[in-house]
């Protein structure tokens, strides 16, 4: 059984960085997708949890939402057990709940657009881009 932590959210100004960290513990990530999701300010009580970008650890193939391509870079650590979440020019509609979650032998377009079941999560790091 793979669990996840993720850290590195915060506070950040405009145009300003963030490298988020999904940590994995009890194996490592082979035969995993594993994808950063967004639940926006407001939308807590809904749940509603919205693909990022995902990414297949072992054959590096990822899936960017349109609004992050060219900004954001998902990739992971040679032991295959940390992913990371290099986020660039944030916006503030960047800002929100940012979980990590991992799916056995998914494609990474299916798992980004919730197309199949996810059944392991962190517990998220809020990020917040405000001046």
């Amino acid at each position: 059984q793979v669990q996840l932590v993720e850290s590195g959210g915060g506070l950040v100004q405009p145009d300003g960085s963030l490298r988020l960290s999904c940590a994995a513990s009890g194996r490592t990530l082979d035969s995993y997708s594993v994808g950063w999701f967004r639940q926006a300010p407001g939308l807590e009580r809904a749940g509603v949890r919205a693909g990022v970008a995902c990414l297949d650890v072992n054959d590096g193939d990822t899936s960017y939402t349109g609004s992050v391509r060219g900004r954001f870079t998902v990739s992971v650590d040679s032991a295959k057990k940390t992913v990371f979440l290099q986020m660039n020019n944030l916006t503030p509609d960047d800002s929100g709940t940012y979980f990590c979650a991992a799916a056995w032998l998914t494609e990474v377009r299916q798992m980004c657009a919730r197309r199949t079941a996810i059944s392991k999560w962190g517990q998220g790091t809020q990020v917040i881009v405000s001046t």
